[in-house]
């Protein structure tokens, strides 16, 4: 019976809505200001700022001796379950405002070699629903953190051929609470909360040919990471005892495939290809530090793809136009999906601009809209309470970046 109830608190340590994580799974790709504004096309070949560490750290060959990048984008998700029944408490606006950060250092080591450094938050989500919501027993509060920090390299062999490699260090903080239901026909226990963080470390990769003068080919690779998240789960007011807790945490491996053609001088054409290795989270295990299982569960996440392409129109000197569509599969099987993971298949559309203040300063700006198709969580029959209804949501996502070059 304990087990059982702790299952139902602690079945996940990370997880959350598309309306908090905005590429497919948990991933985060808002790395760039001025990269959204193209909807993230052509990200792996572009190298149009330093903010090239993170999508291929081979496109720092390209960039003057010295610049620094920092952006910030707000990302604004609604999120609303709703079972057709106006009596029912739906949990109300799971999604919250979310604010991420991004910053990229590069500077020359040689004409040909560039070092750089990116810190980040490649993984994250924020979702919280109102106590007494038909779904408490499953999911009140999750919060995933991740800080990533990126040195890399990069050296130009020739006049065409750029290699970057890189190493990912990564720290991973997630919190997670759900109500409890009452025990042996007692009172109720109230909430119950689980916390643990690990440190993780990971590598980049990145190639960047250049065909001719005006296109360029860029593949880049991101290794999985592998968590041993360490922490507590608490029960406030509870029968159950406090106890420590371990969980294994696998960040999937990404792999992207860029180019970037120079139509004429004023107009740019991008695209881009990329794989997320998803099915690296097939099932979650959190275990006592004494080594008995408090709850193993299937996820069988499956692998997938994203398709994006772009455009950039310089309207003169100082101000570029900058567009995209994007197509981001959602990992999460329809008989596998959770209120804490109701993700689902979701289309980018992007705008954004590029104003060049004076010649050493770069100020990009950017917005996308996320259509998500609606998902039901009506074919898991796992769930602790039945959740036969679905979810309304959609995600702005809005983003200002500064760079300067020295």
């Amino acid at each position: 019976m304990k087990s059982f109830h702790i299952k139902q608190l602690a079945i996940l340590v990370i997880a959350g809505l598309p309306g908090a994580t905005f590429a497919s799974g948990f991933a985060l790709i808002e790395q760039s200001a001025s990269g959204l504004g193209n909807a993230f096309a052509g990200a792996a070949a572009s190298a149009e700022d330093a903010s090239t560490v993170f999508f291929n750290p081979a496109g720092m060959t390209t960039l003057p001796n010295r610049q620094v990048a920092a952006a910030l984008h707000l990302i604004l998700p609604s999120a609303k379950y709703s079972d057709g029944n106006p009596e029912t408490n739906d949990g109300g606006d799971a999604g919250s405002l979310s604010a991420v950060p991004n910053f990229y250092y590069v500077m020359a080591l040689s004409p040909a070699t560039r070092f750089g450094l990116g810190v980040n938050a490649p993984f994250g989500l924020k979702t919280d629903y109102d106590i007494g919501w038909v779904g408490q027993f499953s999911a009140l509060k999750s919060d995933l953190k991740t800080i990533n920090i990126n040195p890399s390299l990069a050296t130009r062999f020739g006049d065409q051929l750029s290699v970057g490699i890189g190493v990912s260090i990564d720290y991973a903080k997630a919190e997670l609470s759900n109500f409890v239901p009452p025990l042996y026909g007692g009172a109720s226990a109230g909430a119950g909360t689980v916390k643990a963080d690990d440190w993780g470390i990971g590598a980049n990769a990145g190639l960047l040919y250049e065909l001719d003068s005006n296109t360029r080919i860029g593949f880049s690779y991101r290794s999985r990471i592998k968590h041993k998240l360490e922490g507590d789960a608490t029960f406030a007011g509870s029968p159950l005892a406090n106890t420590p807790i371990t969980a294994d945490l696998t960040l999937p491996d990404i792999a992207s495939l860029s180019i970037v053609k120079q139509i004429s001088p004023d107009l740019t054409l991008l695209g881009d290809i990329s794989y997320t290795a998803w099915s690296v989270f097939d099932k979650l295990t959190i275990v006592r530090t004494t080594g008995t299982t408090l709850t193993s569960t299937t996820e069988n996440w499956d692998d997938t793809w994203r398709f994006s392409v772009g455009a950039t129109y310089k309207l003169n000197d100082t101000l570029k136009l900058r567009g995209g569509l994007a197509y981001d599969q959602s990992p999460v099987p329809d008989a596998y999906r959770t209120p804490r993971i109701p993700d689902n298949d979701r289309t980018w559309v992007a705008l954004g601009m590029g104003y060049q203040a004076s010649k050493k300063d770069v100020i990009d700006v950017g917005y996308a809209h996320l259509f998500i198709k609606d998902p039901s969580l009506a074919q898991n029959t796992s769930l602790a309470v039945p959740l036969p209804g679905s979810y309304k949501f959609h995600v702005d996502i809005l983003s200002a970046q500064y760079t300067h070059t020295f």
